[in-house]
């Protein structure tokens, strides 16, 4: 009896002990993490859910001239018409296709990219008011509906025109560069915010990222404490 009651003694003793292990280990880990500051991670993912729920960002737009002319021959007259058309083009980013793999965070250099969805051009939206026309006149235009057909082509090749000189590469360069700000901003204000110093760097799919770029981990391999 005396020895069982010693056995039950000892048993509780060790459960003490290992209860005050465990208490040891939390209060560990809490003053670890207290001193080690707020994740970069868990910061980047509430950023990237609060530039997902804005859908589309513009962070630039720009107004171009569009001067084209059509002609139309029958009966042995031409007939000629020239179209002048301004108008407004916006480059736009799909902020909702961002997903936690276009996040990656590389520890060692303290870096945080994002790989944006490619910059669409919007519009153009015309100028109406704004429009010109010109024509030299002519019987053709008198007696058929030429002129019609006329400023039908000249409205279709102006707004070709207009997303033509959208898609040249200096303004594409303005745009991106623009876009980058914005978003490098808006995920380097919250990590700074927080305490962390980490350097944020944007790329779009087009482009070609630094060599870091394949030794750098995304959000949900962080989580998952694995590479």
């Amino acid at each position: 009896m005396r020895r069982w009651g010693m056995l039950r003694f000892a048993t509780l003793v060790a459960a003490l002990v290992l209860a005050i292990g465990a208490g040891f280990w939390f209060l560990g880990n809490a003053v670890k993490s207290e001193f080690r500051g707020p994740d970069p991670v868990t910061v980047a993912q509430a950023s990237l859910q609060g530039l997902r729920e804005q859908n589309r960002l513009s962070t630039f737009a720009a107004r171009y001239v569009a001067v084209v002319t059509s002609k139309q021959n029958r009966l042995g007259m031409t007939a000629e018409k020239t179209l002048i058309m301004p108008g407004m083009v916006r480059y736009e980013v799909d902020l909702a296709k961002l997903q936690q793999k276009s996040l990656s965070w590389d520890a060692a250099n303290k870096r945080l990219t994002i790989v944006l969805p490619p910059l669409e051009v919007v519009g153009p939206d015309v100028d109406l008011d704004g429009i010109r026309e010109f024509n030299p006149g002519g019987l053709l235009m008198r007696f058929t509906d030429v002129e019609k057909q006329l400023d039908a082509a000249n409205r279709k090749s102006g707004q070709q025109e207009l997303i033509r000189q959208a898609r040249a590469p200096m303004p594409v360069k303005l745009a991106k560069d623009a876009t980058r700000r914005a978003i490098e901003r808006s995920f380097a204000m919250p990590l700074k915010a927080a305490g962390l110093d980490a350097k944020v760097a944007v790329f779009f799919p087009d482009e070609q990222p630094t060599e870091d770029w394949d030794r750098t981990r995304a959000p949900e391999d962080v989580l998952a404490n694995k590479w």
